[in-house]
């Protein structure tokens, strides 16, 4: 095994359009960009991906690949460490910090493929399956869409769904409201996208809170610690203050912690610097006993949320599944709102996709 080295490193980005166009809180948008990542050894070939422009595919090919090649593909951690220095003068977050994710990826599925085990098992589950909650509901949806989505998958048995609000404030009640009655008792979570101000945020989540929402992600900006922490004192019953999605790297997740911003923390592995950078925020997460909910990608993020202790749920998110559902063989359902990672395959279990680029 010390023997091998990494052979070739391959990059592709792909533009999956939306069913429709779609709004949050703050963005509109009609497409979403996946950067996947081929990273081959001896005769396997370990696949990441990141949700990210295309940039950050000139990046990978550019200055990373030349790292990894002659490497030593069981080195994960290595290889993280010198990609982080390598983007020292361009800034870790962002771009650069979504190419390392996508390349992370990689290297921990080939890796676990070398290893001929799932990657579940190389890291040590903790547990079998993981909670999964639905999430969609965007501005943009008319009233019949919002229910015939979020009423499809409490039906499917994912008790828990989430629907973004905030682009117009007005509104948002009336829609909330349309949504509890479609889905009952099911757990209803709302996403502002940081739409609203401090007070304003303050003042709907009294109001979502008596139409039973539990989870209020985002209520302002999540660079306002201040403003999080404010509405996360307000102590409305039952209400969860949550963020983090855009955090990429381990600073960033101690300064919200430390804040005590968050009832609920979040981060995303294909921004935060893929397995490692993700299992160092569940560390940290851990240390200061907030639980951790991960960000969209359910496919990635169904292996990993089955080895962190203190993994509350993951994010089964309406445009991801539709690209992971059409282009990952190893893609997996839910079952009775849980997700299994696949387990009768090495590394992630995804079928292997053929790249165009270099």
């Amino acid at each position: 095994m010390n023997a091998l080295t990494i052979e070739s490193v391959k990059v592709a980005s792909d533009r999956h359009p939306t069913q429709r166009p779609e709004c949050d809180g703050t963005l509109c948008w009609d497409s979403t960009t996946m950067v996947h990542v081929e990273v081959t050894a001896g005769e396997q070939t370990g696949w990441g991906y990141t949700y990210s422009d295309a940039a950050a595919a000139k990046l990978i090919d550019g200055k990373m690949k030349p790292l990894l090649l002659g490497g030593d593909p069981m080195s994960v951690r290595n290889h993280f460490q010198a990609m982080v220095k390598e983007i020292r003068n361009l800034g870790r977050p962002g771009i650069a910090s979504t190419a390392i994710s996508a390349i992370d990826i990689a290297l921990w599925d080939l890796k676990a493929k070398l290893l001929g085990v799932p990657l579940v098992d190389l890291l040590g589950r903790v547990r079998e399956n993981v909670p999964v909650y639905g999430s969609g509901g965007f501005t943009s949806y008319t009233d019949n869409e919002l229910i015939e989505q979020m009423s499809r998958w409490v039906k499917g048995g994912i008790n828990r769904v989430k629907m973004k609000v905030g682009r117009n404030p007005p509104e948002d009640l009336r829609r909330v409201g349309v949504v509890r009655d479609a889905i009952g008792d099911a757990d209803l979570y709302v996403d502002a996208n940081g739409a609203y101000d401090r007070k304003q945020a303050i003042q709907f989540a009294v109001e979502f809170s008596k139409l039973g929402v539990t989870w209020f992600e985002e209520p302002v900006s999540s660079d306002d610690l201040v403003g999080l922490r404010l509405n996360r004192d307000a102590n409305i019953p039952g209400m969860e203050i949550t963020a983090g999605e855009y955090g990429y790297h381990n600073d960033y997740f101690l300064r919200m912690l430390s804040a005590g911003a968050v009832d609920v923390l979040q981060a995303d592995a294909t921004r935060c610097g893929g397995v490692t950078g993700f299992l160092q925020v569940a560390t940290l997460a851990e240390a200061f006993h907030v639980p951790l909910s991960s960000h969209c990608a359910p496919a990635l993020h169904a292996h990993l949320g089955c080895v962190v202790p203190g993994l509350r749920h993951i994010e089964y998110f309406h445009d991801h599944v539709q690209i992971e559902r059409g282009i990952l063989g190893g893609f997996r359902e839910p079952e009775h709102g849980m997700i299994r990672p696949p387990q009768d395959h090495s590394g992630f279990g995804w079928c292997r996709i053929n790249l165009s680029s270099s």
